[in-house]
């Protein structure tokens, strides 16, 4: 299986992606050869551009909605330009969020308890996360969704934060289940090590962005 449709299992192999509706049609003049390597680039970077701004400018009172219902139904959309770029860009900062979001909504009961159990080992983290009492599937959800939204509406930096912090949290509830659980402990050991690793870019992506160095 090719890296691409690992990145987007539910597009069919040499298909072009769709076009995300989120975006205007000024945007969307940078999709026009975006099979070349350079445009596909440049195409990430002035797409998560336009995003930001337009959640900033507050003219667009259905975004939250839209990027919801673009997390929630065409992911795949976004995946061909955002997942590939560095940690370190605006495009790479949005698509570990969008990411985020997905693998709680794929499993809020296995991340509600992991975060349940993470909370005692990572005090300062979870504090940062403000997850809603108690911390049950529903409320995971809504804190991906709440920080999704203020990404682009809010303070993109404590969005960043915020979701490392959960990261953090949810990867120390890891590491416990892993030690109560010898018979999935290297998977359990996998998941945390990647989701701290996650939770580390995050914070140096709010770094830049307060610096003015995120793009």
């Amino acid at each position: 299986m090719s890296s691409d449709h690992a990145r987007n299992p539910g597009r069919a192999p040499g298909a072009r992606p769709r076009r995300p509706a989120l975006f205007g049609p000024v945007v969307m003049d940078a999709f026009v050869g975006a099979d070349d390597p350079a445009r596909r680039i440049e195409a990430a970077h002035l797409t998560a551009a336009a995003l930001v701004r337009q959640g900033r400018s507050g003219l667009d009172p259905d975004l939250t909605k839209r990027m919801l219902k673009l997390a929630d139904e065409g992911l795949d959309e976004i995946a061909e330009l955002w997942s590939a770029r560095p940690a370190g860009s605006l495009p790479g900062a949005l698509w570990r969020l969008y990411a985020l979001r997905a693998g709680i909504r794929r499993d809020p009961v296995g991340v509600a308890h992991s975060f349940e159990r993470g909370r005692d080992q990572a005090p300062l983290h979870d504090a940062m996360a403000a997850v809603a009492e108690p911390p049950g599937p529903d409320e995971v959800q809504e804190l991906a969704d709440g920080v999704l939204a203020g990404a682009v509406t809010a303070d993109l930096a404590d969005a960043l934060e915020r979701a490392a912090a959960f990261c953090h949290v949810v990867a120390a509830g890891l590491i416990t289940r892993s030690d109560d659980d010898p018979l999935r402990s290297v998977e359990l050991a996998k998941q945390a090590s990647a989701l701290a690793r996650t939770g580390t870019e995050l914070e140096e992506a709010a770094n830049l962005w307060r610096r003015g160095e995120l793009e």
